[in-house]
């Protein structure tokens, strides 16, 4: 058994795109077959309902909004890209039901791009919120040589905390704040605009990012991902010409990346692919 929490979990692809990898796999050469569900976790019953997926045998599972942070201090062993990013997105667990925390959001972040033929190298950033997913591709995209990085969100206080920690690994890169009120200026400055962000889930949300801001010579990526369509901003952004990285293609390459570490076997990329699709 595998699996993803959050709250909501409703809209989570992941169980779609898991089972119809270990649907076309079959019971693999380990001959162990494997079966993902999602389970909605409120915020006050996390602690006990990560003991109790130990206490029922689970190989590991997903964390999603809003427990990734959570999640930090209920794990016995913390990777090192989990523990920079301040947040867990995946769980192995191991005998007698030792939990091991990762996280393959911002490694699955950085996949995407790659496949869309997006560098960082030299390039300045700007990342929209200071979540769980936010630090991971913050950490990732320094990782891959961003100059310049910029951090947005409402909770100014938020976007300084994770500021400080980014410093530890800016590898040279300047790390600097941008108040919400400035961000179409930044927009306007940076190569990469990222929204890690809720905003998109629903058809009623606001753009996250100015329409101004979208324009042919930008990089527009979403973490967030829609069932079956595009985010509006993803939207927008290819209207108006620029090259875009939906947000269901870090899902797929996070989720990719969750698998090999849970399995052991080499996931099928292109029927979890048109799972989402």
């Amino acid at each position: 058994m595998l699996g993803v929490i959050g709250h909501p979990i409703g809209h989570s692809l992941s169980p779609r795109m898991h089972n119809a990898a270990f649907a076309a796999g079959g019971t693999g050469p380990d001959g162990v077959d494997y079966a993902y569900v999602a389970m909605d976790v409120r915020p006050e019953r996390l602690p006990t309902a990560v003991a109790g997926l130990a206490a029922l045998g689970f190989v590991g599972f997903n964390v999603t909004m809003p427990h990734k942070e959570a999640m930090l201090p209920l794990v016995d062993e913390l990777d090192e890209t989990a523990r920079l990013a301040g947040a867990v997105n995946t769980v192995v667990v191991e005998e007698e039901g030792l939990l091991r925390g990762l996280n393959t959001d911002g490694s699955g972040f950085v996949e995407a791009c790659k496949e869309a033929g997006v560098s960082f190298a030299g390039r300045g950033v700007l990342i929209l919120g200071a979540g769980g997913a936010a630090a991971a591709i913050a950490v990732a995209v320094l990782g891959e040589g961003a100059s310049r990085l910029y951090l947005a969100n409402r909770t100014a206080q938020k976007a300084g905390e994770l500021r400080e920690k980014l410093s530890k690994v800016a590898l040279g890169a300047e790390i600097l704040g941008c108040p919400f009120e400035e961000v179409e200026d930044i927009a306007k400055e940076v190569e990469v605009l990222i929204n890690a962000t809720y905003l998109g889930m629903k058809e009623v949300d606001p753009l996250p990012l100015p329409v101004g801001a979208l324009t042919a010579e930008k990089v527009v990526c979403d973490a967030v991902y829609l069932a079956g369509r595009e985010t509006g901003l993803i939207r927008r952004a290819r209207e108006a010409g620029a090259r875009v990285v939906p947000g269901g293609r870090m899902l797929l390459y996070q989720g990719v990346q969750a698998q090999r570490i849970w399995t052991g076997r080499e996931p099928n990329l292109e029927v979890m692919s048109d799972a989402l699709a």
